[in-house]
């Protein structure tokens, strides 16, 4: 909407400190467990420095204002909606995020290997934030640009677009739903989604799969019609499988009171990690994709007031958890355990220029504009961030992850005795 006039106001409301903050969701513990490699030693300088061997951009934020040294630019605009969700964290919670220095890698996967700075003559790793890391890397997880929106997908704000998720999903009632195990997206970006392809209904075969190609280039030219993702919510099963890391499809997934099939994934995002299987999602082995998800479609329309509790804890999860009031006080808390481990004080860099949101969407022109001005934030917020939880003991934290590898243990156990069966009755 090139058109659109650009008027903003901005209300200075007076928190009220008595407000009680409300406690955070699980995943906030995560931030404690990605900032440990540098909880001893504290972030200098240095470290921080040797982070742009891969990065984007460095933001320093000084007194409550935003500074940004570019290095590269972002594929598509990764870079600007990301950095256009920390202006808006400026606006929500104005004089309260604390001074910080930062690098930010907008690809996919993540690239600080832990298995380089292990030994005693080591170097400690340096702190690099993106979108999403694993078992393998010290990369911080930060949530990514698609909560602003998405303009080159034509994918809303995610404020906007889980309230008509949430609409979809009234439409249509769990039981009326295709009893089918649904995928749409671009196959083209791992081999993983290629092998799910294999798993789409045919002549010979029938593994309760409805699998579909997404064309983006042929959704751009006829104005995304088929890629709606409010009225996609039509199964009673989403498969959610990874692309070249993680997705962003996600959280669109888990949102639509389907039951969601989670292929065995490699990465986690910022809020992933808190997911408990059997409770938010059915788990499917990435190796056997198609006979695995055959058993949980078969096993969920045979209890299907079970899987539909475990489609509904999902959509739950993501309206109550994961509403953007948590996204933001995420972000608030990431930056500001971040900013205590600075053992320096940020300072301006030479060839950073200033970012305000005023400037940003002013300069910005169709959906890109459109979806700035839906996601602004119009005052400060008028309480507190939530109650920041404490570090997990590591034996509750090992107990968490032994809690979770038993249920899908549990799983995988059900689904050998599903196909025995199978086999027995096809002697």
């Amino acid at each position: 909407m090139p058109g659109r006039l650009l008027s903003i106001s901005f209300t200075t409301i007076r928190p009220r400190s008595s407000s009680i903050p409300p406690s955070c969701p699980h995943y906030f513990h995560w931030i404690h467990e990605d900032l440990r490699p540098w909880k001893d030693t504290g972030i200098t300088e240095e470290m921080v420095v040797r982070a742009n061997r891969t990065a984007n951009f460095r933001l320093v934020i000084l007194n409550g204002r935003a500074y940004l040294e570019t290095y590269v630019k972002s594929f598509q605009t990764r870079d600007v909606f990301t950095l256009w969700g920390i202006l808006q964290l400026l606006r929500r919670y104005p004089g309260k995020v604390p001074d910080l220095d930062l690098m930010f890698d907008c690809v996919d996967w993540p690239v600080i290997k832990s298995s380089d700075y292990q030994g005693p003559n080591a170097l400690k790793p340096p702190p690099l934030f993106r979108y999403c890391g694993n078992n393998q890397t010290f990369d911080i997880a930060f949530p990514d640009w698609s909560f602003w929106g998405w303009p080159e997908t034509n994918i809303k704000p995610w404020e906007q677009l889980m309230g008509e998720l949430n609409e979809g999903n009234k439409k249509l009632r769990w039981m009326d739903r295709e009893p089918y195990a649904f995928w749409k997206g671009n196959p083209k970006v791992a081999e993983k989604r290629v092998d799910l392809l294999k798993c789409n209904v045919s002549e010979k075969q029938e593994w309760n799969a409805r699998v579909y190609k997404q064309d983006w280039d042929k959704e751009i030219q006829e104005g995304f019609k088929e890629s709606d993702l409010a009225k996609q919510c039509t199964h009673r099963y989403k498969i959610y499988i990874e692309g070249s890391a993680w997705s962003v499809s996600e959280k669109y997934i888990l949102a639509c009171d389907s039951v969601t099939l989670l292929v065995t994934p490699d990465y986690y995002d910022f809020f992933t990690r808190s997911l408990v299987p059997m409770q938010h999602y059915w788990p499917i082995k990435a190796e056997d994709k198609c006979r695995s998800i055959k058993f949980a479609v078969d096993w969920g329309n045979n209890h299907k007031e079970k899987a539909q509790e475990l489609g509904t804890a999902a959509s739950s999860f993501v309206q109550n958890d994961l509403k953007m009031d948590f996204v933001y006080d995420y972000m608030f808390h990431l930056l500001s355990e971040y900013s205590k481990l600075l053992r320096y004080k940020p300072k301006i860099p030479r060839k950073a220029v200033e970012l305000c949101s005023e400037a940003m969407a002013c300069h910005a022109q169709g959906l890109e504009k459109t979806f700035m001005l839906d996601s602004m934030v119009k005052s400060p917020k008028e309480s507190s961030p939530c109650s920041m939880p404490p570090p997990l003991e590591p034996s509750a934290l090992k107990q968490f992850i032994e809690r979770k590898q038993s249920s899908i243990k549990q799983v995988e156990l059900g689904e050998q005795k599903y196909w025995e069966e199978v086999q027995d009755q096809q002697r």
